[in-house]
């Protein structure tokens, strides 16, 4: 039977402190957002925050009994153990679907994962730190934005853009463009997931007609007016349908969960009514199933491709479509860059990304206090100015309210303090600080974040590891190391974190060194690969680095 996980409200705690009983509504949180609850799973298709019912509830209770000098540590979502440690240590340690090289495939994961020995932790699914849609909104939106500064003089208003997916993640798509000023038309398989966004308030209208869909593109580029469409269909269909129709959008990119051709992608000619038709046949012909994605997502991609050359801009947004359509043979997968390389890399050397607090006393006042907090302290910043006013008209509540914004190095730690000290006050209740896995120094992805590294070092997986390590260090309240993220297994490793701020003297301390070290690893990777404005940074901010030119 299904369980109806709700993160728990209030100041009564059930834990021994505030700094572990947020890191239990934490883990609470991310199934009360999650996309298929009643299996463990958050987002992503197979991203889960424990491994099984059992485990969980044997997390739960770690959590509940646990000292406050002690730590859990979490192995792909099963609590192993529970030792002393100090304090300030982090409460919880977790690793998940981290594989010795050679074995670190889909093919030895799925055998250990059948046994009940691994769970895929995605990123912020398996680190408890998901906050609902609006934790990749901001981001999805700077992207945008972005991309409408370098090819659109600054808009998209009248511009048709295109992705596919609506999920946990991909969800976020038709809002951001909308805020953004564009038109979007995202296509996905699922009515169920269109329809959950348009409860939400996510996204405008939902269609199952291409030709309605059309219409309503094309009546909202001549008005120039920003909407969204979600179009039940698969994008290996309709992709291909609208080349030959002569349909170029202006913008085309994806976030199908195409790291995953098994339990992930759903191949073509399967959406809407025949789904149920799509699952016997995973279940009864695995091998065929991949197959069929394989060959799908070469389609997909390669209908991407087909869309840049005609005239669109077309950009891979982190889902591995590009990585799998070239392991099906299509030679040309690579010829549309990522996202970051187009347009978030200068962020990253400035220390700058997805920076997100949440109340944890389930009170929205909290947040808005926060927002508050945060426009009086960075007026100059008008991107982050004009983003909180956005939010605040645009995003509902999901799950505890939160808020994320993309703040850099010298920023953070300033704005963390700040909100310790209006929990010390009493103007709000404490507060847990964390940030997605896609940040300046926490990830180590080819495919995605690290893509096109100046000096070629794209594949080193040393600098996330070293993130998490100084993390512990400096005494972040929980931190996670993860192998695969949105890309797939032995694609990308990475790191998450969280910093519970309960109003002491003490959350202070650990704020000035966690939130000027976790940036601080961004600044440092990017200078030492030998980005200018990283070194310009590190030099302005007082980022130590040995051997900096």
């Amino acid at each position: 039977m299904a369980r109806n996980i709700k993160a728990p409200r209030g100041n009564d705690i059930v834990c021994k402190n505030w700094r572990i009983e947020a890191i239990y509504r934490m883990l609470h949180n991310n199934l009360e957002n999650a996309e298929r609850p009643e299996d463990l799973i958050i987002y992503g298709g197979t991203g889960k925050a424990a491994r099984n019912w059992e485990c969980f509830d044997a997390i739960i209770k770690s959590l509940r009994e646990l000292e406050p000098d002690e730590t859990l540590l979490i192995q792909s979502g099963k609590p192993v153990g529970v030792f002393r440690t100090f304090e300030n240590s982090p409460r919880v340690l977790i690793c998940n679907s981290n594989l010795v090289g050679n074995w670190s495939n889909w093919e030895h994961f799925n055998a250990l994962e059948a046994r009940g020995l691994m769970m895929y932790g995605q990123m912020t699914a398996g680190s408890w730190c998901y906050i609902g849609t609006q934790g990749i909104i901001q981001g999805t939106y700077e992207t945008f934005a972005a991309l409408a500064t370098k090819h659109f003089n600054g808009s998209l208003k009248g511009k048709f853009c295109l992705s596919g997916g609506m999920g946990g993640m991909s969800g976020a798509q038709p809002l951001s463009i909308k805020m953004a000023g564009g038109v979007a038309l995202v296509v996905e398989v699922d009515p169920k997931r269109i329809q959950r966004r348009l409860d939400a308030g996510f996204c405008d209208y939902m269609t199952h007609d291409f030709h309605e869909s059309m219409e309503m593109v094309k009546s909202a580029v001549q008005e120039k007016k920003a909407i969204s469409i979600g179009l039940v269909g698969n994008c290996a269909d309709v992709l291909p349908d609208m080349l030959a129709k002569g349909i170029i959008p202006d913008v085309v990119t994806d976030q199908t969960s195409a790291h995953d051709e098994l339990n992930g992608y759903v191949p073509a000619g399967y959406w809407g009514g025949n789904l149920g038709d799509c699952d016997d046949f995973r279940k009864s012909d695995p091998k065929g199933y991949v197959e069929k994605s394989m060959k799908s997502m070469k389609i997909h991609c390669k209908a991407m491709v087909d869309m840049q050359k005609r005239g669109a801009v077309a950009f891979d947004y982190g889902n591995n479509l590009r990585g799998q359509a070239q392991k099906a043979g299509f030679a040309d997968a690579f010829a549309y860059p990522g996202f970051v390389l187009a347009y978030v890399r200068p962020l990253f050397c400035e220390g700058r990304g997805p920076f997100r607090w949440i109340a944890q006393s389930g009170d929205p006042n909290d947040i808005l206090a926060t927002d508050k907090a945060i426009v009086e302290m960075f007026p100059e910043n008008k991107l982050l100015m004009n983003w909180i006013e956005l939010a605040e008209e645009y995003l509902p509540w999901e799950g505890l309210p939160a808020r994320v914004c993309w703040l850099g190095y010298g920023e953070r730690h300033k704005f963390a303090k700040h909100m310790n000290g209006m929990v010390r006050s009493g103007e709000i209740g404490p507060i847990s600080i964390t940030r997605d896995h896609l940040d300046s120094g926490s990830v180590a992805s080819p495919y995605r974040e690290t893509e096109g590294m100046m000096d070629g070092t794209d594949a080193i997986a040393d600098w996330p590891m070293l993130n998490a390590l100084l993390n512990c260090a400096s005494g972040a309240d929980m931190v996670a190391l993860h192998n695969g993220g949105g890309v797939g297994i032995g694609l990308s490793q990475h790191s998450g974190m969280i910093v519970v701020c309960d109003g002491s003297k003490e959350t202070d301390e650990r704020i000035e060194r966690v939130f000027k070290s976790d940036p601080g690893t961004g600044v440092m990777r990017h200078a030492d690969a030998g980005y200018e404005l990283a070194k310009k940074t590190a030099r302005e901010k007082g980022v130590k680095i040995p051997m900096l030119s």
